[in-house]
């Protein structure tokens, strides 16, 4: 998953300054290596994990500038084009933790990100701004997307409808639709139609593949009289954008992509709101639970019905490596090599999450206030 980021540079600007960074260990982003002026007073433990860093962030520099000079170019980019660049970035924060554990006084000062400091350097954040900016390009949606004017109130209006639906009383309807903004948030950066760079089956506003869109299709024909009788124009919009999606892939609609999400992994889920809130009255703990059911769905169900939601232990290797593979325990030797977790570990490590979940705490903020989007 994307780093969500702000822009720091022009396109243009940054492409130079890419072009411009030498590749050699030594100096890296334009400043000499602390490595190289430390070399002398360090360990060979420290010192591996110095040479292992600057090799890291050279193949990071590497492999954005390759991407940049093939997009601006218009050539073809290669199946997954934003895997390798993907990896490039975990071994780059990897290698820095690493160095960090070993090398406490390479921690540095915050970053713009909101990355803990032992993980990123952040004189290195205008490479995550075109890490960002290469996402965008790479996962820009289809020319046949059909976009809609409000894309967050559709999530959040829909979201609502159905835990509605699903028994919830207003309130906590309202704390599904909060919730389902943030995975909005979570899985596309709040962008709608987005493609996957990193995937070739999960597409779409809330990222689903092919059958988990037509599983949630099948489940929201079966409550739609009870959506109709809730909210007749809300069905009355639901009814145009199923006619104007046609024999297009739902997906790239972004009122039914979100709506057959929803309904496909979470609607099941939003009976338990209450219950979650009691549990996790943090509201981003709350939405990173609902990002767990998209990442580990059964561990995560097993341990809301566990009675001990945080205290509920993962120790099955194949799904740690699926939390690693959306940046939960990814960086640094000891993350990585974690047998077990308790959710409360895994919802303490999923840090690259919270901007996401920031972002959409005050986008559902202004809805709240009648700003209509």
């Amino acid at each position: 998953m994307a780093i969500r980021i702000s822009a720091a540079a022009p396109a243009a600007a940054l492409s130079l300054w890419l072009l411009a960074l030498p590749l050699a260990p030594a100096v890296v982003g334009g400043f000499v290596s602390p490595a190289v002026a430390e070399s002398a007073a360090l360990t060979s433990t420290q010192s591996a994990a110095s040479e292992a860093y600057d090799n890291a962030l050279k193949n990071f520099v590497a492999i954005l500038r390759q991407r940049r000079a093939q997009i601006d170019a218009r050539q073809p980019l290669p199946n997954l084009p934003g895997q390798a660049v993907y990896l490039a970035r975990v071994e780059m924060m990897s290698t820095y933790k690493d160095l960090t554990d070993a090398l406490p006084s390479r921690i540095g000062r915050s970053n713009k990100l909101g990355i803990p400091p032992a993980y990123f350097d952040a004189d290195n954040e205008p490479l995550l701004d075109e890490y960002r900016k290469l996402f965008d390009v790479m996962e820009a949606p289809p020319s046949n997307a059909q976009t809609s004017e409000t894309p967050f109130k559709d999530v959040v209006d829909l979201a609502t409808v159905i835990a509605r639906a699903r028994g919830l009383a207003a309130a906590d309807a309202a704390v599904a639709g909060r919730i389902s903004l943030g995975l909005f948030f979570a899985e596309t950066n709040g962008k709608q139609n987005a493609g996957n760079a990193r995937s070739n089956t999960y597409k779409g506003s809330l990222q689903t593949g092919p059958s988990e869109d037509h599983n949630g299709r099948k489940k929201w024909l079966a409550i739609k009289g009870s959506i109709a009788a809730l909210d007749p124009a809300l069905s009355r919009r639901d009814d145009k954008e199923e006619a104007r999606a046609g024999n297009l892939d739902h997906r790239f609609n972004h009122w039914t992509a979100v709506r057959d999400a929803l309904m496909n992994a979470h609607a099941d889920i939003f009976p338990q709101v209450p219950a979650i809130a009691k549990a996790l009255p943090n509201p981003i703990d709350q939405m990173k639970l609902f990002e767990l059911i998209q990442i580990i769905p059964t561990p995560t169900k097993a341990a809301l019905r566990s009675g001990n939601l945080t205290g509920y232990r993962i120790s099955d290797p194949r799904i740690m490596g699926y939390l690693r593979n959306n940046s939960v325990f990814a960086y640094g030797r000891a993350d990585r090599t974690r047998t077990s977790a308790t959710f409360r570990e895994i919802l303490d490590a999923m840090w690259l999450f919270n901007a996401k979940f920031e972002q959409a705490l005050a986008k559902f903020a202004e809805l709240k206030a009648g700003k209509q989007q």
